[in-house]
């Protein structure tokens, strides 16, 4: 059986999934300007690929005998394509740094199926944040170091 631990990293991990289609579903719907039509593409296709990411997670913690949470973490759209894609890349941030956790405390509790789904999950959402990352190269620096 797993600990009380991963089951509540998983459950962090489900709350920032839902968290993140949510914002970028969102950004693709009220994204604007001549650059918007390069990425809204990209904002649907990452938001329905961390739905799936939301729904792997959940049916495993369901397996390992918890329960998913429905409550996402805050979700922050931006007001212009280039504060959402900052606040994009810091979600990401954030989620790989759960998710190295989660992998070290399965591998630690031996719990290989665990681990592989959020190795494979990390290593996409390493891409998601090199496309966001690239995405914002060549956009003039924000004065706002805060976002």
């Amino acid at each position: 059986m797993a600990s009380k631990k991963l089951l509540e990293l998983m459950n962090k991990g489900i709350a920032r999934e839902l968290q993140v289609s949510i914002q970028y579903m969102w950004q693709h719907v009220l994204v604007t300007g001549i650059r918007s039509v390069a990425v809204e593409s990209i904002f649907k296709e990452i938001a329905i690929t961390e739905m799936k990411h939301a729904e792997e997670i959940a049916e495993r913690l369901a397996y390992l005998g918890g329960n998913p949470t429905i409550k996402p973490d805050p979700i922050f759209v931006g007001s212009d394509l280039e504060e959402m894609l900052r606040l994009d890349e810091k979600a990401e941030e954030e989620a790989i740094i759960v998710y190295k956790q989660t992998i070290k405390v399965a591998s630690d509790e031996g719990d290989i199926t665990t681990r592989r789904l959020f190795e494979k999950i990390l290593a996409e959402e390493e891409e998601h944040i090199d496309t966001f990352s690239k995405l914002l190269v060549g956009m003039v620096p924000r004065t706002d170091p805060g976002i």
